[in-house]
């Protein structure tokens, strides 16, 4: 699967399951909330039972011809009387208590009026402990439930996403398959142009008709350094690397050489800043394709009589130019595959993308500075 195939699925996960995890999340909470609450009432209903029941044992008391009274207790609640004043006569808590209920959080409440004033009670007090069980349970339940159900519409929804991106997926495959066939086509027009411009060259005829040739030999240069891109694109994930001692030194002279035409052509300062015989482990093509892609970028879109500087050295490689610049917008996006900052001057957009591929598989780092209107830096470093 395409990095962009993958950000796609992704962001289409994380907004189905968001919207449905929070809609269930909701619709759980306002089952959770009402039978919490059942749960309560239950409980306050048994308390309101034991509350009745006591007032007929009082009302027994009251009636009774016994000298002795004996409160009526019971195991599973607290309970306490009051005169009309509301002070406490007696009960079964350790303390006196107030006849206000106090906060529901752990305890649970009731007061009813005794009438007539059985033993001279005017209210009754009962409390008893809240029974957590139950909403442990039910949370415990609800808990499970949504732990399965996100399973679930994960399952189903990375089947919906790759439905989703089978469309993109289609369309891509057809655009590489076009990229592929056209790069074979043009492989074979592209290298007898050059081959043909390089034996006039050496042979010297049509003196007359250099500076047409030199424009003939920079748009083949340029085709032929975009069907190397378009190749490797398709190649990259089966290439097989060979690394080798690269001297980077001689390879970066031989490509600004082999550029010279196009820098020519907008009459460049071209600084060379290399560090003697300094040589990297790398695959050559790979450092013919990073170097490639970084000189015909600076050239590309550097301005007439601008600068471009090449920097080579142990720590890193640094192209710098004075062209159009990027935005600080575009920079965020300019690694991307088919991106381009700059939709004036021609290519696919895909020249930083493989050097970016390539610094990753080297583990080099790769960093882009720039200014629009002054002048981009691309630094390159596998020191670290």
């Amino acid at each position: 699967m395409l990095q962009s195939e993958k950000r796609s699925l992704v962001r289409f996960l994380v907004i189905y399951l968001t919207s449905t995890l929070l809609l269930f999340s909701l619709a759980s909470w306002i089952f959770y909330t009402a039978t919490k609450h059942q749960i309560i009432d239950q409980q306050r209903t048994a308390l309101k039972y034991e509350a009745d029941h006591i007032i007929s044992k009082l009302r027994l008391l009251h009636n009774s011809n016994e000298k002795k009274l004996i409160y009526p207790r019971s195991k599973s609640i607290d309970s306490a009387i009051y005169d009309t004043d509301k002070k406490y006569i007696f009960g079964s808590y350790s303390d006196e208590q107030s006849l206000q209920k106090g906060k529901e959080t752990d305890m649970l409440y009731f007061i009813k009026k005794v009438e007539p004033y059985y033993l001279g009670a005017a209210y009754l007090r009962t409390s008893k402990k809240l029974e957590r069980a139950p909403i442990e349970k039910l949370q415990k339940s609800i808990g499970f439930f949504m732990l399965v159900a996100g399973a679930l519409f994960l399952v189903l929804g990375y089947y919906l996403g790759r439905l989703f991106v089978a469309p993109m997926r289609e369309s891509l495959e057809k655009m590489n398959h076009f990229i592929q066939d056209t790069t074979h086509e043009l492989n074979t027009p592209i290298s007898t142009i050059l081959t043909n411009i390089e034996m006039i060259e050496t042979f010297g005829k049509h003196k007359e008709s250099s500076s047409e040739l030199k424009r003939i030999e920079i748009a083949s240069k340029t085709l032929s350094r975009i069907y190397d891109d378009l190749t490797y694109l398709n190649l990259n994930h089966h290439y097989h690397r060979q690394v080798v001692t690269v001297n980077m030194v001689a390879l970066i002279q031989e490509r600004v050489a082999y550029f010279s035409a196009m820098s020519g052509a907008k009459n460049l300062n071209v600084i060379l800043k290399l560090e003697e015989n300094f040589t990297l482990e790398i695959d050559k093509n790979d450092a013919l394709r990073v170097v490639d892609n970084l000189i015909s970028n600076a050239i590309k879109y550097n301005k007439q009589n601008g600068l471009l500087e090449i920097s080579l050295s142990k720590e890193s490689l640094i192209v710098r130019d004075t062209g159009i610049g990027i935005s600080a917008e575009d920079l965020k996006y300019i690694m991307q595959r088919f991106k381009r900052a700059n939709k004036s001057e021609g290519g696919f957009g895909i020249g930083l993308h493989i050097v970016s591929q390539v610094c990753e598989n080297y583990q080099f780092e790769f960093e882009i500075k720039s200014i629009l209107h002054e002048g981009t830096e691309v630094h390159i470093r596998w020191k670290k």
